[in-house]
């Protein structure tokens, strides 16, 4: 419910006399800003994104979750994350390597570190680099949906559709409104299919 409804319901309630409306309404918004840790907020993100069947809503749901990611707890390393960002605007790969190395030394748990730095490997063509920042990704977040996606492409690229089929089941698990996951594991499965007749 947005906070604008909320208002002209709250104040409908105070000129109607009607306390127990205002109570049931913003019970709610309440619930949600007691989460506070970044790990319950992610938790409940998450599980909306697991519920939510309509493409657009998930997407939006997706994008809250990356929010959450970026936002290191550390603002030197949110400055550091801000520097590589515009080094690879300017299509400085090697800088932008040398400070994803430095944010991952100064915060070995940060998964949008390993995040980062496993993207810019897969660019540059370095898929066994990129598939170890991947591995230490979802070590750290089982349910990074973005690594899933990079394994999934590393794998079927290698040939191993297989193991990439399963990467992109595991995706779904996690975010099953996305279309563009459901198109690659049908492909995989159409190819399984064809290739047993």
């Amino acid at each position: 419910m947005s906070s604008s409804l909320i208002l002209v319901i709250a104040l409908s309630a105070s000129v109607t006399g009607a306390p127990s409306l205002l109570a049931a309404d913003t019970a709610p918004a309440s619930a949600t800003s007691e989460l506070t840790t970044p790990k319950q907020r992610l938790d409940a993100l998450f599980a909306d994104l697991k519920r939510e069947r309509d493409p657009e809503k998930a997407r939006e749901i997706s994008d809250r979750i990356r929010v959450e990611w970026q936002d290191s707890g550390s603002a030197s390393v949110n400055l550091l994350m801000q520097w590589a960002t515009k080094a690879l605007e300017a299509d400085r790969k090697a800088t932008a390597l040398d400070i994803f190395d430095q944010v991952i030394y100064l915060s070995p748990q940060y998964v949008e570190g390993w995040n980062q730095r496993a993207t810019l490997h897969y660019r540059m063509g370095n898929y066994r680099k990129s598939m170890s920042d991947i591995n230490q990704v979802l070590a750290i977040e089982p349910r990074h949906f973005g690594a899933l996606a990079g394994m999934a492409s590393i794998l079927t690229a290698a040939g191993k559709d297989e193991l990439a089929l399963r990467a992109w089941e595991q995706f779904l698990e996690i975010y099953p409104a996305d279309r563009q996951a459901q198109e690659q594991l049908g492909n995989l499965e159409e190819k399984f299919a064809g290739n047993r007749t």
